[in-house]
């Protein structure tokens, strides 16, 4: 007897689902059941509409119903919302939106795939009203679209710092919209250390977005947002992207079990707690390779994983289920900005022991054109030097360095398989030893103990305690901007010059982007100093660290001329 495999969602799950199976079987009956009026489409491409990145909406549809069925043999039900699981009959009650006409559709298998909701919180006074909107589908962005274009509206609100409110928030500007990004935590892009997050806040300011941080909305009117602090922000239209929660109504209604973190519990299979129901995509809960525990992860190639593993497993064939680590990647204006694993405080915050290391190499060959640096910091286990994550950002190929860390993460990679790890270079893709090479040396370094270390987060209280610092750079590089309490003596006078520098007290070292003053660090050790510690992140990442609070307390600075080269 053929199979009949229900499907209720579409997108990267459902959809990846029903064509798995049609593979496997050529004879199963797959229907899929969508809300709304497109079943497949490009979710991460919705905000490059409102750029015209992607000039017409319909682009944005990678399969209408006819297709399916034509090319695969796949029915594909839109405007059909399924409102009810009968597991006892194993059937399903379909209202078909359009007629408002329920019927019932009888399953061997069933496969949820509804997906996440944006959060919009009713504390929010005027959260419902016209000009609010979400971003989620195609009908959403058209909408957003179409009110903006329609209104005229030059000043919005994006709402979140997240990786859909950044991506908005960059293509309304790229429109030529006045942008305000609003977000509660004291960073966007939460996946990113602190440290690492000020370059992404200084690309957008750049830009001529309005960055506000640790501050949240009150209420939204017309033409103006109020913030919890009282600041009123102008708004025509207003984004609300600060996360989203699994669909799991129908799931619960049905008795299916939902997991600590909110979402669909599944098993190494994504079976739910019925034999016949599976559940995948963004309404689930999967288990994370380095915490060892539940998480949640809204992201289209796992969510893709997770739908061939159901269509295996219905049909027998084996699946091993290795977790998720979380990669990703996203550009930012002129920066593209990727991570993978544990960021410093995701691991901290699991309990794991940890240390890192900040460097700023170039991302190729110095003399080629195009030559940029790369902020890269790589998060090891303490003391077993097992890679648990790494953050890229740069205009050179952040996502090349980081597919390489995912790829040692998921092969339970150490520091010292990334020092061996042979990669392919050219002088216009790389260096010969790679900025992964690079950060697996210097790890190692400090694992070690062969030289200490300070973090850029310290610069400040350096500073302003008036530490003993020097700057290894030329006199013309310190000259062009410096740390004002400084004291330099460039790598190329320091062995003439050691008689200058106290060993009765802390000194601490940096250059441009760490790498001179390391090697300054490396040659007082031989001279018998044992006090000298190197400036995570240097001068670009101390510049980086310190611009965005610069900008906006006004308070002093600890840098004479801010230096990004």
């Amino acid at each position: 007897m053929n199979k009949r495999i229900l499907i209720i969602g579409g997108v990267a799950g459902g959809a990846s689902v029903a064509a798995r199976v049609r593979r496997i079987d050529a004879s199963a009956e797959v229907i899929m059941f969508e809300k709304g009026p497109d079943v497949s489409f490009s979710n991460c491409s919705l905000p490059f509409y409102l750029s015209g990145i992607v000039d017409n909406s319909d682009k944005l549809i990678m399969m209408d119903p006819k297709r399916f069925k034509a090319q695969y043999d796949i029915e594909a039900r839109v405007n059909s919302e399924v409102v009810k699981i009968n597991r006892k009959e194993k059937s399903i009650l379909v209202k078909n939106l359009l007629t408002d006409k329920e019927y019932e559709e009888d399953y061997d298998k069933l496969i949820l795939s509804p997906g996440a909701n944006a959060i919009l919180p009713k504390s929010i006074e005027g959260i419902t009203g016209a000009n609010v909107f979400s971003v989620r589908n195609v009908v959403d962005i058209k909408k957003l679209n179409n009110y903006i274009v329609d209104n005229k509206i030059d000043d919005v609100a994006v709402v979140g710092g997240g990786f859909i409110g950044v991506e908005v928030a960059e293509n309304l500007r790229l429109a030529g919209k006045n942008v305000s990004v609003i977000e509660a935590l004291d960073q966007i892009m939460a996946p990113f250390d602190y440290d690492m997050a000020q370059i992404l806040h200084k690309e957008m300011m750049d830009k001529g977005v309005t960055l506000i941080l640790s501050d949240g909305v009150k209420k939204i009117e017309a033409g103006f947002v109020e913030l919890q602090s009282g600041r009123k922000v102008a708004a025509g239209a207003v984004v609300m992207a600060i996360g989203v929660a699994p669909e799991t109504s129908l799931a619960k209604a049905a008795g299916l079990e939902v997991g600590i973190t909110g979402a669909i519990k599944v098993d190494h299979n994504y079976l739910t707690n019925d034999k016949d129901i599976y559940a995948v995509g963004d309404a689930i809960e999967v288990y994370n390779k380095l915490t060892h525990k539940p998480s949640r992860l809204a992201l289209a190639g796992p969510a893709q994983r997770q739908a061939r593993a159901v269509a295996d497993h219905i049909y027998g064939i084996p699946h091993n289920n290795k977790g998720v680590i979380g990669s990703s990647v996203v550009q930012i204006f002129d920066l593209g900005a990727a991570c993978t694993g544990l960021s410093e405080k995701a691991a901290k915050a699991a309990g794991i022991d940890c240390d890192f290391v900040y460097i700023i190499p170039g991302d190729k060959v110095s003399l080629m054109p195009k030559n940029n640096p790369m902020h890269f910091k790589l998060v090891y286990e303490y003391p077993t030097g097992k890679i648990l994550g790494a953050q890229a950002i740069g205009k050179g190929n952040v996502d090349k360095r980081i597919d390489v860390i995912a790829a040692m993460i998921t092969m339970e990679g150490t520091l010292e398989d990334l020092k061996e790890l042979e990669l392919c270079y050219a002088p216009l893709f790389g260096t010969a030893k790679d900025v992964v090479n690079y950060a697996a040396l210097v790890g190692l370094n400090l694992l070690y103990g062969r030289f200490k270390q300070i973090t850029v987060a310290k610069t400040r209280e350096l500073v302003e305690n008036n530490a003993y610092i020097i700057d290894v750079r030329e006199k013309n590089e310190f000259a062009n901007g410096h740390l004002t309490n400084a004291v330099n003596i460039p790598l190329s006078e320091l062995r003439g010059r050691v008689d200058e520098i106290p060993r009765d007290q802390p000194v601490y070292l940096h250059c441009r982007s760490g790498q001179r003053s390391y090697n300054a660090v490396m040659a007082l050790q031989n001279l018998g100093y044992d006090n000298v510690i190197n400036m995570s992140g240097s001068y670009l990442g101390i510049c980086c660290y310190e611009y965005y609070q610069d900008q906006i307390t006004g308070r002093e600075k600890i840098v004479t001329k801010y230096n990004f080269n």
